[in-house]
C-alpha cells in the first residue's frame, strides 16, 4: 500500500520541483556519489538494508538524489528494485564462510577463535572531532599508507581464517537445540502479500528490511519491559559471505556446477533467551532459545533487536503488542509506514469538508434548540 504523490497543477508542480533543485544547488558545492561511497558507510549499509537490495553504488546516488532523507533513498531503491528482472536464485548463504572482519559475543570471555574488535565505534569517545573540519588530504594519505604497511607486516603469511559458531558448541554440550534443516522453499514478501499468521521465512525478511529505527525501538520495547525478553548476544559477527548460484540444467551435487558470483558483507546476530519450561516431572527448569538476525551491511544493533522480535514472535500467544506478528510486521516498513503518513498532505478537502460541515450542522441545530 505504498502511497505515491498524485498530480494536480502542472504548472505548481512544476516550479516546486525547480525549487526542490535550487535548494540542493544553491550552496554551490557538489557531493559525489563516490564521497558519498567512501565517507559514509553506515548510511549506505541502512539504505541497502531497508531497501532490500545489495547495491553500494546505487544506495549512494539514492542518498544523493534524497538530500540525505533516509526514507526517501529507500523510496528511491526499492522502486528501482521492482524494475529489475530476477534472473535466478542465489544457493543458501553458509555464514560459517564468512570471511569475517568483526566477531564479538557477549556471553563468553573466551570464544574458540578469539574475539575480534574489528572497526566499530563502541569503543570511541562520543566527543565532537573538530580536527575533522581541518583535514588534510595529503596527511590522511600518509596515514593510510602506514596502517597497511602495518597491516602486511602482521597479515603476511596467514591464511584467512573461518570462524566457527559460539552456539555449536554449545549444542555439542547438549544446552541447546538441534533442528532438522527447513528445506522448504522461503515466502518471498516481494512477491507474495504477507498473510497471518506468517512463516517465520516471512517474519526474518520484513523484520530485515524494516526501517533500522522502528526496529530497534520495539526491539527496545520488548528488551524495557513489554514482553520483558533479556537475550544475551551469544555472536555478533560482520564479514563478507561468497555467493554461489547452481546450474538450472545441471546436477547440483557435483560441486563443478556451483558457480561463485560474488560477495556481500552482512552482519548476523544470535541471541540466547532464557525461557521456562516445564520437565517431564512439571517442574519450571530453563533453557535456551536463539534469536536470529541478519541484515545487509555493518548495522548491529538493528540486527541485535531483529534477533530480539524474532523470538518474540515465535512466542504469538504472549500479550505484549512486541509479540503480536500483525504489529510488529505491519508497522516497520519504511516505505508503507513514511508513505502512510506522508499521504496526509495530499488533498482530502472533500472529506474534510463533509466533516465540518456535519459539525456545523450539530452547533446549528443545537444553537437553535
Amino acid at each position: 500500500m505504498g502511497y505515491v504523490a498524485v498530480k494536480g497543477g502542472t504548472e505548481a508542480i512544476e516550479a516546486s520541483i525547480n525549487r526542490l533543485q535550487y535548494e540542493r544547488l544553491q550552496g554551490g558545492k557538489i557531493i559525489e556519489v563516490e564521497n558519498i561511497l567512501a565517507t559514509m558507510k553506515a548510511l549506505v549499509d541502512q539504505v541497502m538494508s531497508e531497501s532490500s537490495l545489495y547495491a553500494p553504488y546505487l544506495a549512494a546516488l539514492a542518498i544523493k538524489q534524497a538530500g540525505g532523507s533516509m526514507e526517501e533513498a529507500v523510496f528511491l531503491m526499492r522502486a528501482h528494485r521492482s524494475t529489475l528482472p530476477r534472473l535466478y536464485y542465489s544457493e543458501t548463504v553458509e555464514t560459517e564462510a564468512m570471511f569475517t572482519k568483526r566477531r564479538i559475543s557477549a556471553s563468553f570471555k573466551d570464544i574458540p577463535g578469539g574475539q575480534l574488535l574489528g572497526a566499530t565505534t563502541d569503543y570511541t569517545h562520543r566527543l565532537l572531532d573538530f580536527n575533522l573540519l581541518d583535514e588534510d588530504s595529503d596527511e590522511n594519505e600518509k596515514w593510510l599508507l602506514d596502517y597497511k604497511d602495518q597491516l602486511s607486516k602482521i597479515e603476511q603469511g596467514r591464511q584467512p581464517e573461518f570462524f566457527p559458531k559460539v552456539v555449536d558448541y554449545l549444542r555439542e554440550e547438549g544446552l541447546f537445540k538441534t533442528y532438522e534443516k527447513d528445506e522448504k522453499v522461503p515466502f518471498d514478501i516481494t512477491k507474495q502479500s504477507i498473510q497471518f499468521p506468517a512463516p517465520r521465512s516471512a517474519k526474518l525478511q520484513t523484520l530485515t528490511r524494516g526501517q533500522t529505527g522502528a526496529v530497534t525501538a520495539l526491539g527496545y520495547a520488548s528488551l524495557r519491559g513489554y514482553g520483558q525478553v533479556h537475550p544475551t548476544v551469544g555472536e555478533v559477527r560482520v564479514g563478507n559471505v561468497p555467493i554461489y548460484v547452481g546450474h538450472p540444467y545441471e546436477d547440483m551435487d557435483i560441486e563443478e556446477n556451483h558457480y561463485y558470483i560474488g560477495e556481500m558483507e552482512v552482519t548476523e546476530v544470535e541471541s540466547f533467551v532464557p525461557v521456562k519450561v516445564k520437565n517431564e516431572e512439571n517442574e519450571d527448569e530453563m533453557e535456551f532459545e536463539i534469536g536470529y538476525g541478519v541484515c545487509y551491511g555493518q548495522n548491529e544493533t538493528k540486527a541485535i533487536a531483529m534477533s530480539i522480535l524474532d523470538q518474540c514472535l515465535e512466542h504469538p500467544g504472549s500479550p505484549f503488542p512486541t509479540h503480536d506478528e500483525e504489529f510488529v510486521l505491519l508497522h516497520i516498513d519504511s516505505v508503507e509506514a513514511t508513505g502512510f503518513i506522508s499521504h496526509l498532505k495530499l488533498p482530502h478537502y472533500v472529506t474534510f469538508q463533509s466533516k465540518l460541515d456535519s459539525v456545523r450542522q450539530v452547533r446549528n441545530g443545537g444553537a437553535s434548540q
